[in-house]
């Protein structure tokens, strides 16, 4: 497995991560003995930058990975997140809280749920817009003095924000989504990171699964699967995206590769500091999204396979996600 380094004094991780996100919510039925069976086949398999959430389940994500991970802890690079609350009364409602105090309490919990004594990467999963960045990153740095957390990151934070967090202390990574479909980062936020030295993790490289091609309607997402009702994968949204799709399809076949090979290849192309990180909850999914590392791209391809996708229909999130997103 080739390796990339977050930021300029940052870890060296996989050049492609695994996201776990999937393994315990928002993509349908979970299955934990075949998610703990892919995440230890990562390790194997030298994929070494593991993913999670102190929301994902909520909370049930880090004990999947803590589990799957004990007795290999020197074999991870591990990433978790805190920030985003959900209502106990209502799941549906959630909050984002980047309060020095709530830091330092959901640190602890994630540290107890994954059972290991320090996060190698720690990110504000959300900005909080009623907590000044620099209250939320001097707690942060806190817990790097305590040696509870290694490195620090930012996820979905616009460039002014990025640039006040890391004037207190150094961001190692931001991760935002980024993808054939999802081109935000490259105006701004791009930019910005190189300019800092900072790494760039890419969440949902392949288009939340879409790009692989596997997805011919709306109807082959379970009712739980929170892709069912996000504005891109709904009627005329999903329809038009399918026929790009149809695209990269034709694409990838003229290099003897899957769609979901062909989009992790461009996402890796577009610079050394930045990570994909796919999710997966499956082994064969997994090492067929690992063998994207070893897939080469002449320019003229690059080029084709960027114009098979222009602006894709649809925003990223519902209005209340699209809320969260600190612009």
């Amino acid at each position: 497995m080739k390796t990339r380094q977050l930021g300029a004094d940052g870890p060296t991780v996989s050049a492609l991560g695994l996201g776990c996100m999937g393994m315990s919510a928002f993509y349908g039925p979970t299955d934990e003995e075949e998610s703990t069976a892919t995440i230890q086949r990562a390790l194997d398999l030298g994929c070494n930058f593991l993913d999670t959430s102190d929301m994902y389940g909520p909370h049930t994500n880090e004990r999947l990975v803590g589990r799957a991970i004990a007795g290999r802890r020197d074999e991870v690079v591990l990433a978790t997140k805190f920030g985003i609350k959900f209502d106990p009364a209502d799941p549906r409602r959630r909050s984002v809280d980047g309060s020095p105090e709530y830091v330092r309490q959901a640190c602890e919990g994630s540290l107890e749920r994954l059972g290991v004594d320090h996060i190698d990467l720690y990110y504000q999963h959300r900005v909080d817009p009623n907590t000044p960045i620099e209250e939320t990153v001097g707690a942060m740095a806190e817990l790097v003095a305590d040696g509870k957390v290694r490195h620090l990151g930012l996820s979905e934070a616009a460039p002014d924000t990025i640039r006040r967090a890391h004037a207190v202390h150094p961001i190692t990574a931001l991760q935002s989504e980024y993808s054939l479909w999802t081109r935000d980062p490259e105006a701004q936020v791009l930019p910005t990171v190189r300019e800092l030295g900072i790494g760039f993790v890419a969440y949902s490289p392949m288009g939340r699964g879409f790009l692989s091609g596997r997805f011919k309607s709306p109807e082959d997402f379970p009712q739980d699967d929170f892709r069912r009702y996000n504005p891109r994968f709904q009627g005329e949204n999903f329809q038009r995206n399918l026929a790009l799709v149809e695209r990269i399809q034709e694409l990838a076949a003229e290099k003897g590769i899957t769609p979901g090979q062909l989009a992790l290849a461009w996402v890796l192309h577009q610079g050394q500091e930045i990570v994909p990180i796919p999710g997966t909850k499956r082994r064969s999914y997994l090492e067929e999204n690992l063998a994207a590392g070893d897939v080469e791209l002449t320019d003229q391809e690059l080029e084709r396979i960027a114009e098979a996708m222009p602006e894709v229909a649809g925003d990223r999130y519902d209005p209340v996600g699209m809320a969260t997103l600190n612009g």
